[in-house]
Formats: structure tokens, sequence, C-alpha cells
């Protein structure tokens, strides 16, 4: 996917809250990754000596407000989590609230998930993946900006240790067929449905809020659970 031009994300201009932009300036030192240095090519992350630690982790792809990240860190401090987001409200609301209840199990990239997956990131070194209410992108001629699609998934498995899983979930429901043809496409994965079709909500995921917004238009929601194959 080098040389990739198609972003399946705008850049919007939502309002920053001062206490967001307070969080950015003060506390990206202690939550936010620097990944510069791994996208140009020297040298993946290593995430043991970011963490402190070696431990099993999660990464959360486009975590919009964080809320949900922040509620999974505070549940598991045994576990480590990374999360992508390019909307810089969103990284300072989750950064706030890390710092509130003194997260020590998260760090942030606010960059293009597709490039960190790609440069940033070693092989295996990621034991779940997490993609909640990725933008559907409506129209049909849209559909290319869609994050689910061949090379991507390929890029969560290079990233995913042996048997790890990616969880996915869409309020979209021609969307969520996509998904699943494109994954259940994959070598690389296993669908953990016995049906080959889709899996009951994760009881770990907390509301967020696209599926809140999505409940109130009468949305259904579809999850999706694939296993890395060995």
């Amino acid at each position: 996917m080098s040389g990739r031009t198609i972003r399946s994300f705008v850049i919007r201009g939502g309002r920053m809250t001062d206490g967001q932009q307070r969080a950015l300036e003060q506390l990206w030192p202690r939550y936010g990754i620097d990944a510069g240095a791994a996208l140009d090519g020297s040298a993946p992350l290593d995430l043991d000596a970011i963490f402190g630690r070696h431990a099993p982790r999660t990464l959360e792809i486009g975590f919009g407000n964080g809320d949900h990240l922040a509620a999974l860190a505070a549940r598991h401090p045994e576990r480590d989590y990374l999360g992508i987001e390019v909307h810089r409200p969103g990284v300072g609301r989750l950064l706030l609230s890390c710092a509130a209840q003194d997260s020590h199990n998260v760090r942030v990239i606010c960059h293009d998930a597709v490039e960190v997956l790609e440069r940033c990131l070693a092989p295996a070194t990621i034991d779940e993946v997490l993609l909640l209410f990725p933008d559907p992108w409506h129209k049909k001629r849209h559909h290319k900006r869609r994050i689910v699609q061949p090379p991507f998934v390929a890029s969560v498995a290079r990233v995913l240790a042996p048997a790890g899983v990616f969880r996915l979930a869409t309020d979209w429901q021609p969307y969520a067929e996509q998904m699943l043809e494109v994954l259940g496409a994959s070598p690389d994965f296993e669908n953990l449905a016995p049906d080959g079709g889709y899996t009951p909500r994760d009881p770990e995921r907390a509301a967020t809020r696209f599926e809140r917004r999505g409940e109130r238009l009468g949305h259904g929601v579809w999850d999706l659970s694939f296993r890395r194959n060995p």
C-alpha cells in the first residue's frame, strides 16, 4: 500500500475545548507517541520500552472521543492499550480521561492508522485489534475510502500475534457485509462465529457515541470477530 493517496478519513474542524488543548500541550509527553522516526522507516516502535513492560496489548484504531479505550484501560490494568486517532479533540479528551483515572497503560498516536500499521509496528506485537464503527462512507462512489479493504486486513494480520483477535463493529449493514466478505476471503483469519457470520456483541465493549446514535436512529449493530491464523 505504499504511495497510498486515498484516505479513509477526513480531518474535520471540530471544536477543541480549552481543556482538550491544555491536555494536548501538557499530557502528550506522558501519553503520546511521536511516530515520526518509525514512519521514516528507521525502526519500528519498541512497545516494551514505551510501556515499560511486556504485557498483552490491545490496539484501538479510530477511538473517537476515547471513552471506550479509557474504560478498558481502567478495567484491565494488566493489559496495555495503544490508541490511534487523527482527530485532535478526541485525542485531547482521551488524555484528560487517562489523567483523571491515572492510567499507566495507555499510549496514543495521532496519525493515519494505515501508515502506522504499515511502518511503525513490528510483526506479531499486538494481541487484539479493535475497529469500532469506522466511517461507512455510504455513497457508492466513496466505498473506495472504506478502511476495511484487503491490503488493510493484511496489515492488521501482520501486526497481530498468532491467535490474536480482530474485532469490528458497524451500524451500517452494507458495510458489515463488506467486512464479512473481505475478512472471510483472507487466508490470515478465521471467523470466530460458528456459522461464519456475525458474533454476539462483545461484553467488554462499552456503547460508543456512534453506537448510541445508531440505536436512536433505529439502526442495528453488527459485530465481527476474527482470529489470526498461526
